[in-house]
């Protein structure tokens, strides 16, 4: 089988001491060489500390702004994982600012980068052997396509400029790549990408395979179409129907009419049973070639997925390549958008060693010098957001002033923001140590990471947020202690963790790091601070290009008077209005201003006075004797807390002995309650079985009586069963009788000795005063055998018509309880007449039923049946909803009727049944 035959020839193979392959597996071979050297540990501990510096300085804060500006995701990925590179070498890094400089040039042009995919999951895929998707392969021609778009914009862009050498370092990027041209083209003869299919002419075979499948398709289709309509005219479907089942072509028929089918298949039939699809006996043969066919059809299209796959594998070094050209090329468009944003301006990458820099007619020679800085991650909070920005980044006009360096955009318009406050690093030639003094929260630590950033960026091909040249120097690693290194699982101290650093900073720093401190020596005795910090700055200035380290150290500034190198700067602080300015003054020596500080803030002043006299006692000549007197004083202090400790111990154990003793008296007191409460439940238990007895003996009798009781003692019969059912009710009751009337006004009330009180904390239960009420507003009251105490707030009094009266307890059913809640609001002696009537219990007996009958049979039962019922009795009338008419003539009756006092309906619920009161 012959598959691309346009396109198949023997590939040569790349040259491998060309390709980015071959570099990476020498810097792989060096760098296995390196661990097997001495070197191997030092460059472990750099790799280490350069991510810590990283994190510190918060860079990975910085490529997220990057990221907002990037166009591809790939670009978008390795900025959000703050992987942007850095430049290897000043001349790498002034290669990335350069691409900078060139993608600031072509817009407002911007380079469209659709199309352009991450294929590093599609090539691992087809290197490891997997098979690539038509849609994976589609990607690939189409990344491969737009990749030779990208270049071709770029020759436009300088074509129409004229200029070819200003656009050269973005130029660079992508001239020399392998666009795989013949492999997009493989794709592209195999593949129609906007249909997603294999096309016929990717291999001879499949040309014919799918040639014999049409043909054979449509004598299928044919051969359906007669065997349909002959059913169909047969009347044995509604309508032709072809179809497919089970993979194979068939037509719908009847299936009483399955005969006119002889040797049909039945391939399926439907969830009703009547239609068979059925598969004629003609078909089976072009059927079964049909299956065949798809078959071949699917294993070819494999191979030829299998072909390009295999072609894709061995294009993966040169397509990875491409791919990390166009990730350089979006990058430096989006560093350039990145400085259009925040009004950013190329640095100055200084060369080896000291070259002065002429500023404003001034001789004086600066390492470093940037005016004007704001630190990046705070830029944002004073621009507009990064959505609107991109919103509006392709309409805004931009013009660059090449002079100086810098830009103005329309977008940006207006004055600069006062936030965050612009800083200027000076540092003159030959100045290694710059040690930053000044009172906290004086921009000390933000300066210095200012300066880092600054050093990152500038790395990384990143425009600064400064004006004018700002100029830097390049360094191979910049190196930072900033924060506390405590750590318990390493048993490190703030001191012992700052020092370590320190240790591995000093092990690893070159001649071109940058080394930044933050309170160096801090977290120790201030004499030995002081004596080690100096002695690390001395070492550090003869060993790096440049370290900057902030102190509240004053002798630490003193070195400047003996050694050059040193050069100090203090953060400005306003005398008048005691705050901070985040202004660094170089060359002065600041101080912490911490009692001016305290003052500001209201603090008492004769602890500033005294804070003022300790001040001025603290000199270094006296350092010894104060050591001492502080000694002295520690030892007296311990001795102290000694002494409260062991009383401490003391007084614990008695707590403890105590704390004891009440848990055994409180677990003995739950097994009593516990004893007292099945005790208490085998009581109600037996109680409740005597009254249910009792209750069943009554209603017994009340049915044995009912059967042979005439109309007239039924009344006196229910009463009867009533009060003895109420007698054993009330006789049963926990509070003998009835409950604490609420609403009861306690306040007043004070229970006597011996007297029957409720208690809320025993459940409304009677208990007996025992002794009277004490001052603490208590009274012990006895329940059973149980004493307790319990607020005088929680007892109630027992109401005198309680003690007196007997409650008349009667059980009804659920309609008679909701028929008494009607009579709740009517007079008292009304109340009287309703009880006269007695229990409105509904049975068959006083109940006449309407509903099915005419108006006039209705009419003569409902006045029978009053007329049957004796003197002070209810009659239930059914008459049921239906029309109305005959609720209309039954309440009419009722109305009229001179035996009945008064009628209701039986409940709210109930409007199909209604109460008739009988005189």
């Amino acid at each position: 089988m012959e598959l691309c035959h346009h396109f198949i020839s023997v590939k040569k193979p790349p040259n491998l001491y060309t390709t980015p392959c071959h570099r990476f597996v020498t810097r792989l071979t060096a760098a296995v060489s390196l661990s097997s050297s001495p070197e191997s540990h030092r460059v472990r501990v750099s790799e280490t500390l350069h991510k810590e510096t990283l994190k510190t300085l918060e860079w990975d804060s910085v490529c997220k702004q990057l990221s907002a500006f990037t166009s591809t995701t790939r670009g978008l990925s390795v900025a959000r994982s703050g992987n942007v590179l850095l430049g290897r070498s000043r001349d790498e890094s002034q290669k990335l600012l350069d691409q900078t400089t060139a993608a600031m040039m072509v817009h407002p042009r911007p380079l469209d980068f659709s199309g352009i995919d991450d294929l590093s999951e599609i090539l691992n895929s087809s290197v490891s052997g997997e098979l690539v998707t038509v849609g994976e392969i589609c990607a690939v021609g189409r990344t491969l396509r737009a990749a030779r778009a990208l270049l071709k914009q770029l020759e436009e862009v300088a074509l129409d400029e004229g200029s070819s050498e200003r656009y050269t370092p973005l130029l660079e990027i992508l001239q020399n790549c392998d666009f795989q041209v013949e492999l997009e083209q493989k794709i592209g003869f195999c593949i129609d990408c906007n249909l997603s299919v294999i096309l016929d002419r990717a291999s001879e075979e499949l040309e014919i395979i799918r040639s014999e499948r049409k043909r054979n398709m449509e004598n299928l289709e044919s051969l359906l179409k007669r065997v349909s309509a002959q059913v169909f005219q047969a009347g044995a479907i509604d309508k032709p129907l072809i179809t497919k089942r089970r993979s194979r072509m068939c037509v719908g028929i009847r299936a009483s009419h399955r005969y006119l089918l002889p040797g049909g298949v039945v391939l399926n039939v439907s969830s009703s049973g009547a239609t068979y699809f059925m598969e004629p006996k003609e078909a089976v043969e072009l059927n079964n070639m049909e299956v065949k066919l798809l078959n071949s059809e699917k294993a070819e299209e494999k191979a030829i997925l299998s072909f390009l796959t295999s072609e894709i594998a061995e294009s993966d070094i040169e397509i990875k390549f491409l791919l990390d050209r166009i990730l350089e090329v979006d990058l430096a468009f989006a560093r350039a958008s990145y400085a259009q944003w925040m009004n950013g301006v190329c640095p100055i990458l200084s060369l080896e060693g000291c070259e002065c820099f002429n500023t404003n007619g001034s001789d004086y020679a600066y390492s470093v010098n940037i005016e004007a800085i704001q630190h990046p991650l705070l830029l944002e909070s004073s621009r507009r957001s990064l959505s609107d920005v991109l919103a509006s980044k392709s309409g805004s006009s931009v013009e660059l002033d090449m002079e100086n360096g810098g830009m103005n955009s329309a977008g940006f318009s207006g004055e600069a923001s006062d936030f965050p406050v612009p800083i200027d690093i000076k540092i003159g030639c030959g100045t290694k140590v710059v040690v930053i003094s000044g009172p906290n929260t004086g921009g000390k630590t933000a300066s210095m990471k200012t300066l880092g950033l600054a050093s990152l960026m500038s790395k990384a091909g990143m425009y600064l947020p400064a004006k004018n040249h700002p100029k830097i120097p390049w360094f191979d690693l910049i190196l930072a202690d900033v924060g506390d290194h405590q750590s318990l699982e390493q048993n490190l101290s703030t001191f012992s963790g700052h020092i370590s650093r320190l240790c591995k900073i000093l092990e690893v720093s070159s001649k071109e790091s940058l080394v930044l401190i933050d309170e160096i020596g801090s977290g120790t005795d201030p004499s030995e601070g002081v004596a080690l910090s100096a002695s690390i700055l001395q070492y550090l200035k003869d060993r790096v290009s440049l370290a900057v380290v902030t102190t509240h150290y004053t002798d630490l500034s003193r070195l400047k008077e003996k050694d050059t190198q040193f050069e100090n700067a203090a953060m400005e602080f306003s005398l008048e209005t005691l705050q901070p300015t985040y202004r660094i003054l170089w060359g002065s020596t600041g101080d912490s201003n911490a009692l001016s500080i305290a003052k500001s803030i209201g603090f008492n002043e004769e602890i500033i006075e005294q804070a003022q006299k300790w001040v001025e006692r603290l000199v270094p000549e006296k350092q010894q004797e104060r050591k001492g007197l502080l000694y002295q004083s520690l030892l007296e202090e311990r001795n102290r807390l000694e002494t409260q400790a062991g009383r401490a111990a003391s007084l614990h154990s008695e707590v403890m002995d105590l704390y004891h003793e009440i848990q055994d008296e409180a677990d003995d007191l739950d097994r009593r309650e516990t004893a007292l409460k099945a005790k208490e439940t085998q009581r109600v238990q037996r109680e409740l079985t005597a009254v249910k007895s009792r209750i069943e003996t009554v209603i017994q009798e009340f049915e044995n009586q009912l059967n042979s009781a005439t109309a007239d003692k039924f009344n006196s019969l229910i009463r009867k069963s009533e009060s003895a059912i109420a007698s054993i009710v009330e006789g049963h009751q926990p509070n003998g009788g009835g409950f604490a009337v609420t609403g009861t006004d306690t306040s007043s009330y004070t229970p006597r000795f011996g007297e029957q009180v409720h208690v809320k904390g025993l459940g409304d239960k009677l208990a007996t005063v025992v002794e009277a009420t004490g001052d603490d507003e208590t009274i012990l009251v006895q329940y059973g055998k149980i004493r307790v105490r319990v607020k005088k707030s929680n007892v109630i009094a027992i109401p005198t018509t309680e003690r007196n009266a007997t409650t008349s307890f009667v059980p009804r059913s659920k309609r008679q309880g909701r028929q008494s809640r009607n009579f709740k609001n009517l007079p008292e002696a009304k109340k009287e007449e309703e009880d006269s009537y007695g229990p409105t219990v509904q049975i068959s007996k006083n109940t006449v039923d309407l509903r099915g009958m005419r108006v006039e049979e209705a009419s003569h039962h409902l006045n029978m049946a009053i007329s049957a019922r004796g003197s002070h009795s209810v009659l239930f009338v059914i008459h049921g909803m239906g029309t109305g008419v005959v609720k209309e003539r039954a309440l009419e009756i009722l109305r009229n009727h001179p035996r009945v006092a008064k009628f209701e309906q039986e409940s709210p619920m109930n409007y199909g049944c209604t109460v008739a009161y009988i005189k």
